[in-house]
């Protein structure tokens, strides 16, 4: 018999009119501080999008916070369990939107969205001739892993789909289109954006990536390499069968690894991939420039451990 784990982490969103936003935000900063919760919340005059770690009893606390509101009483959380926090500290911003487009023609996702596919309806649809499966995230996150056969888009966030899209409608032409990301959020819009420029036949893996890798029939299969989070684990699998592969390669000496790092050069902070080996050779850094700055994070932390080991 499985045991709980004793934390969780919720992911979860809803696009749902927002007058009051600044002040729920704050409302909703208290409240999480005083109960605990730790993680990344963004409060719009458009709704709510969030990812929270806390126990047990924290997280259906707080579920149950959110729900007595009338305005987020069906709203879906997507709940992973976990050994501690996913994050170290709590914040909650209010913001002009949910994710940062910055779409010149806006619109609201609860009106014009890309018709919702579950797990089964996904994979299903993923192996006909006659799509093409667009992944909804950034490059970085894709290069982790994606479902097999999906384009990957050069873009490094999100305000740089409509342009890309408008750039390569060619090759979505007379086609039906499949978009996918984390946990949905993205493709709320993404898939309006894609409808505007006229395509038609669009969808959406309904509850993203993370709700496809759990679903029992499916168990994640078609998907390669694992999922970005936002959180401090920065990765989860998601092909729970003996398909699970290592897609990425080290930065440095290529071979298969899906460890991210950060350089160490504070003013850098490139992410890429990084055996242990490496880490330790080119000490976290990307570039010989970054190995010798003076504020190079791995160098300062190798002298702090030594200094330990001193005073000892």
């Amino acid at each position: 018999m499985q045991v709980q784990k004793p934390y969780r982490i919720l992911l979860y969103y809803k696009y749902v009119k927002l007058d009051n936003y600044e002040e729920y935000a704050a409302e909703h900063l208290q409240y999480c501080k005083e109960h605990g919760l730790k993680g990344r919340i963004i409060v719009a005059p458009e709704g709510l999008n969030g990812t929270v770690s806390g126990t047990v009893e924290q997280t259906e606390a707080y579920m149950d916070y959110v729900r007595s509101d009338p305005r987020f009483a069906d709203i879906w959380f997507k709940i992973d369990e976990a050994d501690e926090h996913a994050f170290k500290k709590m914040y909650v911003r209010a913001k002009k939107e949910l994710v940062t487009w910055r779409l010149q023609d806006d619109h609201d996702p609860t009106e014009l969205t890309g018709k919702y596919l579950n797990p089964k309806e996904f994979y299903e649809m993923m192996q006909r001739e006659d799509v093409v499966i667009l992944d909804g995230r950034n490059y970085y996150e894709y290069d982790l892993g994606h479902f097999r056969g999906a384009i990957r888009p050069e873009v490094e966030s999100s305000r740089e789909f409509p342009e890309w899209i408008r750039e390569n409608k060619d090759m979505f032409k007379d086609k039906k289109v499949l978009t996918y990301c984390t946990g949905g959020i993205r493709c709320e819009k993404l898939t309006g954006i894609l409808m505007k420029e006229g395509l038609e036949d669009v969808y959406q893996l309904h509850g993203g990536i993370v709700t496809y890798g759990k679903d029992p029939e499916i168990k994640g299969r078609l998907w390669d390499g694992k999922c970005y989070v936002f959180d401090e684990r920065i990765s989860v699998p998601i092909n729970q069968t003996e398909e699970d592969v290592v897609i990425s390669r080290c930065y440095y000496c290529g071979k298969p690894e899906d460890r991210y790092v950060n350089c160490a050069n504070p003013f850098c902070n490139k992410q890429h991939f990084c055996c242990p080996e490496c880490e330790v050779t080119y000490k976290r850094s990307c570039s010989d420039e970054c190995r010798e700055h003076p504020r190079n994070r791995y160098v300062e932390e190798e002298q702090a451990k030594l200094q330990t080991v001193a005073d000892e």
